[in-house]
């Protein structure tokens, strides 16, 4: 499923596609705004999106195999709910 896919399941409940998509793209929106800002953001029985920190690492240049020096970097993460998980058994 694609994020059009997403608006047109949405659109399915509510009255005008242009509504469920708007919906989608603040839902979206606001999570983005969160993590990028540090927060997690729980939404109970489906997950949480938080961000982790990845330390910086050596690693290799596959072509040439020199050790190169990977910075870290901030990344998004989700953890399902448990109703989520519960749902995929």
């Amino acid at each position: 499923m694609n994020k059009a896919d997403l608006i047109n399941r949405v659109a399915d409940v509510t009255t005008k596609k242009k509504d469920a998509e708007a919906a989608v793209n603040s839902v979206l929106s606001a999570i983005t705004d969160a993590l990028t800002q540090g927060d997690a953001v729980t939404l109970v029985g489906f997950g949480t999106f938080k961000v982790a920190e990845r330390k910086a690492r050596k690693g290799r240049n596959p072509r040439t195999g020199k050790e190169i020096e990977i910075k870290g970097k901030r990344v998004p993460k989700f953890q399902a709910g448990k109703a989520l998980r519960e749902a995929l058994k």
